[in-house]
């Protein structure tokens, strides 16, 4: 009798176990009833680097994600869609922006507030934005700009 007293201590510590792994899964992942949210709008000429469920941040915080991601056939700009939570106001002259965590890190949406004294509405649109920068474009263009200077100076200095 107390070999299956044991099994059954040890079936529930292992299900708690489970129970409480994809409980933080799901705060983790932003699943969970955080509270009341709104979306904002954003398009971008680039939008490399970020999908659905992006992190958004304010001042190195997390405070959203991206729940939108797609293409307007009319501009060919990638149309994006975030949720902010209620209790965070963004003021009007916002600017919204693809940053990098790093050369090596990911991707995230961050909003640059401004010092407008009103508030963009639910389902509003900043309409300043930057789109994510590539490395390899910003490496090319600092070779092929450093090759004209000189030979720009070489072709200067020469009579």
């Amino acid at each position: 009798m107390s070999q299956n007293t044991t099994e059954v201590i040890t079936g529930g510590v292992v299900l708690a176990a489970a129970v409480a792994f994809l409980f933080y899964a799901g705060q983790v992942a932003g699943l969970g009833g955080g509270g009341d949210s709104y979306t904002l709008r954003g398009s971008f000429r680039t939008a490399d680097g970020i999908g659905v469920g992006t992190d958004v941040r304010l001042a190195g915080v997390k405070i959203g994600t991206v729940t939108s991601l797609t293409l307007n056939p009319t501009t060919y700009f990638a149309d994006a869609t975030i949720s902010v939570p209620d209790a965070v106001q963004v003021p009007a002259d916002s600017s919204l922006l693809i940053s990098s965590e790093g050369l090596l890190g990911g991707n995230f949406v961050e909003i640059q507030p401004g010092g407008a004294l009103e508030n963009l509405g639910p389902g509003e649109e900043i309409e300043d934005t930057q789109g994510s920068v590539s490395l390899i474009s910003l490496l090319l263009a600092f070779v092929s700009g450093r090759g004209d200077s000189d030979d720009a100076s070489s072709d200067t200095a020469a009579p």
